[in-house]
């Protein structure tokens, strides 16, 4: 794995595991939604799209993390073009 000796600042790993887990309690809510016949899809529609939000958020902590932390000391530690393709291939998933 390259870069195995780079990782998520505790900080940020733990404000990204209070948040995931708040989405995932909006996700069981979601998901007792669905168990109601009577729910509309419009409110579903809703929910799931605070739950994106939710999820972009934590994208977003997580990359400005990797920025922070990795990319913008890539010339220090001599390994800037992996960097780089790492990063192109990250921001394939934002």
């Amino acid at each position: 794995m390259p870069h195995s000796h780079l990782h998520l600042d505790p900080k940020t790993r733990e404000e990204a595991k209070k948040r995931l887990l708040s989405v995932k309690g909006h996700l069981e809510g979601i998901l007792r939604m669905l168990e109601d016949p009577k729910v509309y899809c419009v409110d579903v529609l809703k929910q799931l799209k605070a739950v994106e939000g939710a999820l972009d958020r934590v994208g977003e902590m997580v990359l400005r993390a990797h920025l922070r932390d990795h990319v913008a000391t890539a010339h220090e530690r001599g390994d800037v073009e992996e960097i780089v393709e790492e990063l192109m291939e990250a921001l394939k998933y934002r």
